[in-house]
């Protein structure tokens, strides 16, 4: 990846984008919610979660695909969540409690650098509009601890904000204000299909999106069966 034109980095720490997130958490649903969802719907609709599987959602936010990837496994399966920020957590386990499920979704709070889940536990991952909030040497980190948790065989479905060779000008607008407000703004277009590809994942579809100018591509892959034991 050393031709072609380097990824903006992410310079605010870890502690004050949980504060960031915190802050934001009670209304994030009113300035994102809408605007992600279909997004989100379709990495859902590429997962293809299947009835008794085991999931984790990587970055959950308030909660919304958590209940939908709960419908999916039904009462035979169980789903998992990790996030950095309490307030979402709150928001999301609220959300989960008044769905009846407090029993069935199981969060926790933490950085995905460091998952803490045991080897090839999960049949699936899904994450949406996460992976690009980590720094540039960090998202391979968290790509490995991905293939770590995913059981042979599992798959993954990213959606995340996509740098492109021939960026748009409105790419290049969101790049030049991120680039000057990391501190406030750490979401940026990374190279998404490469990065996922270079952790040793296999590609199964890209699906190209775009949102408000901005491209947004959805991943699916899969994790090969060589690269653990066989799965239990």
């Amino acid at each position: 990846m050393s031709n072609i034109a380097p990824i903006n980095r992410v310079t605010r720490s870890k502690a004050e984008a949980k504060a960031s997130y915190d802050k934001m958490s009670g209304w994030y649903d009113l300035l994102a919610g809408l605007s992600e969802k279909k997004y989100k719907d379709m990495g859902l609709k590429m997962l293809e979660t299947q009835p008794g599987e085991i999931v984790l959602e990587v970055g959950f936010g308030t909660g919304q695909c958590l209940l939908k990837l709960r419908q999916a496994v039904g009462e035979h399966g169980h789903v998992y969540g990790i996030d950095l920020s309490e307030g979402m957590l709150n928001v999301a386990q609220s959300r989960i409690i008044n769905a009846g499920l407090g029993e069935d979704i199981e969060l926790s709070c933490g950085n995905a650098i460091r998952l803490p889940y045991a080897d090839n536990r999960f049949h699936a991952i899904y994450s949406s509009f996460t992976l690009e909030l980590f720094d540039t040497p960090e998202i391979p980190i968290v790509l490995n601890e991905c293939q770590r948790v995913l059981k042979p065989g599992g798959r993954m479905c990213i959606v995340a904000m996509s740098k492109k060779p021939a960026g748009s000008l409105m790419v290049k607008l969101y790049e030049w204000v991120q680039q000057r407000y990391t501190k406030y703004v750490d979401c940026r277009p990374i190279y998404v299909e490469q990065e996922i590809r270079d952790t040793g994942f296999l590609i199964e579809s890209v699906t190209e999106m775009s949102m408000f100018g901005l491209p947004v591509d959805v991943v699916l892959a899969k994790k090969h069966y060589s690269m653990e034991a066989e799965e239990e």
